[in-house]
């Protein structure tokens, strides 16, 4: 069997695909090829997932009218014909989308040389161009029943799947992470990021958070600042007379590859509300205090933490009330109560699909039979 994925430019479109690709090559024996963008994080994490990437040329609309949407038009035929050109050289049985820009060149080239397609939406409210290879593709897995009314087509290719969850995090105890990371045991461990990039307004909050908790005997931080933000960060510290390594109960890193381990080893986690952070985190049972993205198409990140707090799971601050003040207070209140800490794990627990992947898998190859 011979699949191509393709999906890309954030981790929540990467780490899905990822997901499928290893569970179809371990299961099914499957050839995969991913395909991508030239620019996108996908550049990184597919390699070195140990998969096989190959990249179109591709760029997303803006929301305004500008002269820049002649560019785009002319990017997306030749990605289209690079797409196609891929398809002809690699002839899949399938092709699988994951969502983003890169996906729908690809997806479509498929599905106009008569290949079983299928598309996953990762979110609540579906992304532009899924909705429109919804009506092209052949079957569609969605993540949240809330989605199903957003695509205009045969209600009957859709299924509810949930959201794939790499096998990795499966397979680290906590003690594990605990080691890897080179954590106190003894001390509860929060586990702070904020998406595959980083997000500044979370790293801001935590300044003062950071500050508040240095040398604390209870208390100890890792905190994910995302590549692009990190030298900054640093500096702020250095620039106080402060070396966050100094202390031992501090990590400040600019990314985690092995993140199964920090998800391990946390106690509680703060983070966005991404579809595949919610997905990892539930399907862990972790108790979170979320921050969901202010701009996020449709504002669905809103949507997936108010999900979890409904049903006593999480959590909420949004972006407009963050402050450093207000999450320190936060997470000293939870971590320390260790009664609403279980209570949170367990509703935590009760909404995760650990079984996603399979159910994605068992679409695609009915798609060939």
């Amino acid at each position: 069997m011979r699949v191509i994925i393709t999906g890309g430019g954030t981790g929540g479109h990467i780490y899905p695909g990822i997901a499928i690709a290893k569970k179809l090559k371990t299961k099914w024996k499957a050839e995969i090829l991913f395909v991508g963008s030239k620019n996108g994080l996908e550049n990184e994490l597919v390699p070195q997932a140990g998969l096989n990437l190959k990249t179109i040329t591709v760029k997303g609309f803006r929301r305004k009218p500008s002269l820049d949407v002649l560019m785009t038009f002319f990017l997306m035929f030749k990605g289209f014909w690079e797409g196609k050109q891929t398809i002809e050289e690699f002839k899949p049985d399938v092709v699988i989308g994951t969502g983003g820009y890169v996906c729908g060149p690809v997806v479509l080239a498929a599905s106009l040389s008569g290949i079983p397609t299928m598309i996953h939406e990762q979110n609540s409210i579906p992304g532009v161009t899924n909705r429109i290879l919804s009506r092209l593709v052949d079957k569609i897995a969605v993540s949240f029943t809330d989605s199903i009314s957003y695509f205009p087509t045969d209600r009957k290719k859709i299924k509810l799947t949930g959201n794939p969850v790499r096998t990795e995090v499966f397979k680290v105890t906590k003690e594990e992470g605990i080691r890897r990371l080179n954590l106190d045991p003894d001390k509860k461990t929060v586990l702070v990021f904020g998406g595959s990039r980083g997000a500044k307004i979370i790293n801001d909050a935590m300044e003062t958070v950071i500050k508040e908790n240095l040398s604390s005997n209870k208390l100890q931080i890792v905190h994910i600042t995302g590549k692009k933000h990190y030298n900054d960060y640093i500096g702020r510290f250095k620039r106080q007379g402060i070396d966050t390594s100094a202390y031992g109960n501090i990590k400040v890193e600019p990314y985690i590859y092995d993140m199964q381990y920090a998800l391990a080893a946390a106690d509680l986690i703060v983070s966005r509300a991404g579809a595949m952070t919610i997905a990892e985190i539930t399907a862990l049972g972790k108790p979170s205090i979320l921050v969901p993205l202010k701009i996020a198409a449709n504002d669905h990140q809103k949507t997936n933490a108010l999900s979890l707090k409904r049903k006593h799971a999480a959590e909420v601050i949004l972006e407009e009330d963050l402050t450093g003040k207000m999450l320190n207070n936060k997470i000293k209140e939870l971590i320390f109560d260790e009664k609403k800490l279980n209570l949170m794990a367990q509703n935590s627990r009760k909404l995760g699909k650990p079984n996603a992947t399979e159910k994605i898998c068992e679409m695609i190859i009915s798609l060939l039979q």
